[in-house]
């Protein structure tokens, strides 16, 4: 926790809004999309979402393949308490639905369901599109699916198995945006970066999560900014954002969100 306090301080020094962007594409995508305040009906389904998840008071058997959790002493854990801790907050849920709607995302992919807040924004993003999600835990996963059937979601795929056995089996299939919520490690965030290069276009968007969760997040959110393919970065502290236009011109911004 220290160290996010750091991290953010020095983000908060670097970090700018619309008025320092001198990138149009960008400039564009903060005020347009990021500080869009215009409240949208479906804003409300993912609230209605979120709390039926808080009344669940059941108790569930949490597979973690990750890097653990900083609020829950065991695998033992109750469904609403995940929801309220662990899962994608009410804020980001709605820029990530403001992302998958400005860009009209038609294929999207998820790294990390868990009890499928941030599938649902996907989801609703673009209603015409369709979402694959992937989750380790059959637990969690089958809270999602029960949550996506009660709620009629009918263009998300749920895949319950380990990210790399399930990304392999995705063959010559681009995606318009990836969202990579899982294993808070850098080895293994880096290792996922590799894999879903081959699965993007020109204007694929990648969305990291927690990339100051740790130092070893950090420096692999540093590996991936320099990466040769990767022309446009930006840092919203808790996200993220790879972009690989190559009509644009090598740059990174940290923005206030």
């Amino acid at each position: 926790m220290l160290y996010q306090i750091k991290q953010y301080l020095k983000f908060l020094k670097k970090s700018t809004n619309q008025h320092g962007v001198h990138s149009p594409f960008v400039y564009t995508l903060v005020t347009k999309c990021f500080y869009n305040k215009k409240k949208n009906k479906d804003y409300h389904t993912l609230k209605q979402y979120r709390e039926k998840l808080y009344q669940n008071n059941t108790t569930i058997a949490v597979t973690d393949f990750g890097a653990g959790s900083r609020v829950f002493k065991s695998n033992e854990r109750q469904v609403s308490k995940i929801a309220k801790t662990a899962g994608i907050t009410n804020k980001r849920a709605q820029l990530l639905y403001r992302v998958a709607n400005y860009f009209q995302v038609k294929n999207s992919l998820e790294l990390g369901t868990s009890l499928g807040l941030a599938t649902t924004a996907l989801s609703l993003g673009n209603k015409n599109g369709n979402t694959i999600t992937i989750e380790g835990c059959p637990e969690t996963a089958k809270i999602a699916k029960q949550q996506f059937e009660a709620f009629h979601f009918k263009n998300i795929d749920l895949k319950i198995n380990a990210f790399e056995t399930e990304l392999a089996k995705i063959k010559n299939k681009a995606f318009d945006l990836i969202y990579i919520d899982g294993n808070h490690q850098k080895e293994a965030t880096l290792n996922y970066f590799e894999i879903v290069l081959d699965k993007i276009h020109n204007d694929s968007i990648l969305i990291f999560d927690d990339i100051h969760w740790s130092a070893s997040m950090t420096a692999a959110w540093q590996e991936i900014k320099n990466h040769p393919q990767v022309t446009v970065t930006i840092d919203t502290f808790f996200w993220g954002i790879v972009f690989f236009r190559k009509e644009q011109e090598k740059e990174h911004f940290s923005i206030r969100v």
